[in-house]
């Protein structure tokens, strides 16, 4: 009888055994499931959080207040091109050929009309010369292309320069009626700073800076607009609170325009 029940005891423990395994089975599957609904927030929560920094790039405050890339600002085409130095031989070719014809005609003294009558000269000269050899050599003369201007760039460049023209005369009258007290300031400062600018050099050398700074100027501020970005944000800020106390202490004292006035009636 002891062995009987010795020998069932095994069997008792081994289905207790099953039954006790058969719940922790269940408990860790349903934990498990607990464990991945509160894991499926917390991804979610994450790819919603990417975006953010996007929102934030953004919001950065850019120079003049662009929103386009400088290389758009600039048009997009070719001209942008070459002041953004993508293609370094063009832009390089560019900014050599003007520093060449800076150099001579303001440190060598050339003159322009005397310059193109011997770039003509020697030109015609040449070519004279050796269509006329090739009949002693028994070689075929020399290919000259036939040179026609276009008419379609030509009126697209007169039709431009009437556009820039016709906004720059309208906001001359504009200012001149007396009605953008800040646009009458601003534009009185720019010609007084290009008065003093043209006072130091004549209109070659002039013309030859502002070349060469559309060379430099958006090439360095592509590289580190990151960087400029921030401190012409503070110069801005510093500039209008310098204004509206300027504004305050001045320029609400000045009598406004009657045109301004029949503006407002």
């Amino acid at each position: 009888m002891a062995e009987h029940v010795e020998n069932s005891d095994p069997k008792g423990e081994s289905l207790m055994e099953k039954i006790a395994d058969k719940f922790h089975g269940d408990d860790s599957s349903s934990s498990s499931e607990s464990d991945t609904e509160t894991k499926k927030p917390v991804v979610k929560s994450e790819v919603e959080a990417e975006p953010e920094p996007e929102t934030l790039k953004n919001k950065v405050w850019r120079l003049f207040g662009r929103e386009k890339p400088v290389h758009k600002v600039f048009g997009g085409g070719k001209p942008a091109d070459v002041f953004l130095w993508r293609n370094k031989k063009i832009s390089a070719t560019v900014l050599g050929g003007a520093t060449a014809i800076w150099v001579l005609f303001e440190l060598l003294e050339y003159h322009l009309f005397t310059l193109i009558c011997h770039i003509l000269i020697i030109t015609l000269a040449v070519l004279f010369l050796w269509s006329n050899a090739t009949t002693f050599i028994n070689k075929k003369p020399p290919h000259i292309p036939e040179v026609h201007l276009p008419e379609g760039p030509i009126l697209q460049v007169a039709s431009a320069l009437r556009i820039e023209i016709n906004c720059a005369l309208d906001l001359l009258r504009e200012i001149a009626s007396g009605r953008e007290l800040k646009k009458f300031l601003a534009v009185i400062a720019g010609l007084w700073i290009l008065s003093i600018v043209g006072s130091w050099c004549n209109f070659l050398t002039l013309f030859y800076i502002s070349f060469v700074l559309l060379h430099t100027i958006p090439v360095l501020y592509e590289k580190y607009e990151d960087k400029v970005d921030p401190l012409a944000e503070k110069a801005m800020h510093e500039i209008k609170k310098q204004y509206a106390v300027f504004d305050a202490k001045v320029l609400s004292k000045i009598p406004r325009g009657p045109l301004k006035d029949k503006k407002k009636d």
